[in-house]
């Protein structure tokens, strides 16, 4: 995929500072969550280095006629308003069923009190939100995409 035009001076910012960004490597620009409110309050885990995972149901990308990221991927964390964050980099992809998510995962994830029983409720009315978006039913079986990553490059003093 290509790094769109509108993060291109970010981009090659980052390169300069980095000097490790492959563009063969750029996978999306995304902001986290399904609102302003939890792209902010995610977004803020992430650039104070809490949040080092995040989950995403493996139909959406069926849906969407999108691969799944991969190692070494690299993607922009954006603002809701789309204002580039950071730069991440996936640096392990496991697909497993919703009731297997392990509680280290959810210790990663970096959100509320860190707990499995804590992301399992939240998520899955995150996740029952994503499947009545592309038709298809929650189940404790469906399966999630479970991403690690790291930041490879923060804007100096960003805040989302």
């Amino acid at each position: 995929m290509s790094i769109p035009q509108e993060f291109a001076d970010f981009w090659s910012a980052a390169l300069r500072v980095t000097q490790r960004l492959e563009a063969g490597r750029f996978y999306e620009a995304f902001a986290l969550g399904d609102s302003a409110e939890m792209a902010g309050y995610l977004a803020g885990l992430v650039l104070e280095g809490t949040k080092r995972a995040t989950a995403s149901l493996a139909w959406t990308y069926q849906s969407n006629g999108k691969p799944r990221p991969k190692p070494g991927d690299l993607s922009i964390l954006m603002s809701w308003s789309r204002r580039p964050l950071c730069i991440l980099e996936t640096t392990a992809v496991d697909v497993v069923a919703f009731m297997e998510v392990p509680a280290e995962f959810a210790l990663l994830e970096g959100e509320g009190d860190k707990t499995l029983s804590t992301w399992r409720r939240n998520h899955e009315v995150f996740f029952a939100r994503e499947c009545a978006r592309i038709g298809r039913s929650p189940s404790p079986s469906m399966p999630i995409v479970c991403e690690h990553f790291s930041v490879v490059y923060q804007v100096p003093g960003a805040a989302p």
